[in-house]
């Protein structure tokens, strides 16, 4: 079964930033489209960004887009998701995924068969 690894997540306080990172010992994460998304307490998981690693290019959903920036490292086989000027409502587990399904609906959760984990981002004074 291929598990995904998400890394970086933390506290931080507002205005602050974040490199989050995703890697698989047992898929190529940068073979294709990678999701990320993020789920707060109480809340549906939501994309936040997917990332075209074959162009390079990401493509951030309005609620984040100017902060939030996809990037790739091939010969390390990971994924990056850079968060800058975090605020409060940034708060939440974040996960990353692959495999995209459904090419039409690149942030959706259900368009993506594999998922990690997911990392902790909290962002409080």
């Amino acid at each position: 079964q291929v598990q995904l690894v998400e890394s970086g997540g933390g506290s931080v306080q507002p205005g602050g930033s974040l490199k989050l990172s995703c890697t698989s010992s047992q898929f190529r994460v940068t073979s294709g489209p990678m999701g990320w998304f993020r789920q707060a307490p109480g809340k549906e998981r939501e994309g936040v960004l997917w990332h075209n690693t074959r162009s390079g290019t990401s493509f951030a959903t309005d609620s984040v887009k100017g902060r939030f920036t996809g990037s790739q490292d091939s010969a390390a086989n990971a994924v990056h998701l850079l968060i800058r000027d975090l605020k409060p409502e940034d708060s939440g587990v974040y996960y990353c995924a692959a495999d995209l399904r459904y090419s039409t609906m690149p942030h959706s959760p259900l368009s993506y068969r594999y998922w990690g984990q997911g990392t902790q981002v909290t962002v409080s004074d």
